[in-house]
């Protein structure tokens, strides 16, 4: 099914439905959607390298709430990755934000009151959208500039090697960066790559960047005025709350509402930067996210004890 605009379907009460979005450039996008009979929707933004299966979990634990989910892949990613792979395949990095994601905002936002959970990349997003206020509020996980200074000595010494070393040699030999093979997600084509270097080169990310292109890209974030909650945790070392503050600093026209939370009050022993989005963090911090959403006008129905997603 290819979806393009705000075609008047019904919400089909079935479990998961993939389809196909379209995005304003023409590019078709791999979604999914978890429908509900409730009017609200939650658009899950993935972080970089990140496949949307891998919210599958939270998606299915809103969806039990009564509030239905899209998630999407970022084109080279998942199930928008090209037929033929991505040597020569160069979007750009903005492109993730601008077109994909707010492919899915306009979905979703088509269908009812939306909102955003987000991961890592989808905080940067939010600014990049052309037009936020498609949401009602944001959460955030994971959010931060990227500068190698916010993290731990020994998380420095790996990002210099992936940034100086193994990244230019990889992408030089194969025409991408192989991110499956370093364990961090998807591979990735090397145009985005190459801007995300550029971007973590500075404390606060593209909005330090003297870069023409980076001027124009900041310009929309202080006209940004909808309610953001941005959630680090204290063993993220890619995005440490230092790391949060310096960018979403950025947002001077929102209500940014800091949250810092430690794996001890969450009664695991790891977050890290994906642990936000497993099923043993989400345990505690997934219904406080639905918690603030509602606060912000978010429409649930009481949480059962069978609502939380089993392993499988």
């Amino acid at each position: 099914m290819t979806f393009h605009g705000a075609p008047s379907i019904p919400v089909i009460p079935t479990h998961e439905q993939d389809i196909t979005l379209t995005a304003d450039d023409g590019y078709r996008l791999a979604a999914t959607i978890f429908p509900t009979h409730g009017s609200d929707w939650i658009v899950v933004g993935s972080a970089t390298a990140v496949p949307r299966r891998f919210y599958r979990r939270f998606a299915r634990y809103a969806q039990a709430r009564g509030v239905n989910v899209i998630t999407t892949d970022y084109r080279g990613i998942g199930g928008s990755r090209p037929p033929g792979g991505l040597r020569g395949f160069m979007p750009d990095y903005v492109d993730w934000s601008r077109q994909d994601l707010a492919a899915a905002v306009a979905y979703a936002s088509d269908r009812g009151p939306s909102y955003l959970v987000g991961h890592s990349l989808a905080g940067h997003a939010i600014g990049l959208l052309p037009d936020p206020y498609r949401l009602r509020a944001a959460w955030v996980a994971a959010g931060g500039a990227g500068w190698h200074g916010y993290m731990p000595s020994r998380e420095q010494r790996k990002v210099w090697l992936l940034w100086n070393v193994i990244g230019p040699v990889a992408t030089r030999l194969l025409g991408y960066q192989p991110m499956k093979a370093f364990g961090i997600g998807e591979d990735i084509p090397v145009s985005v790559y190459r801007r995300w270097k550029q971007w973590c080169r500075f404390p606060h990310y593209f909005f330090d960047d003297p870069d023409p292109v980076s001027r124009d890209l900041v310009a929309g974030f202080a006209g940004v005025g909808i309610p953001i909650a941005a959630v680090n945790a204290t063993d993220d070392w890619w995005a440490l709350p230092a790391s949060r503050d310096a960018f979403f600093k950025g947002y001077t026209g929102a209500t940014v509402e800091a949250v810092t939370v430690t794996p001890a009050e969450l009664g695991v022993r790891e977050v890290g930067h994906m642990g936000y989005f497993r099923e043993h963090v989400g345990r505690a911090l997934w219904p406080r996210t639905m918690d603030w959403l509602q606060m912000h006008g978010l429409r649930t129905t009481p949480v059962t004890a069978s609502t939380m997603p089993q392993a499988e």
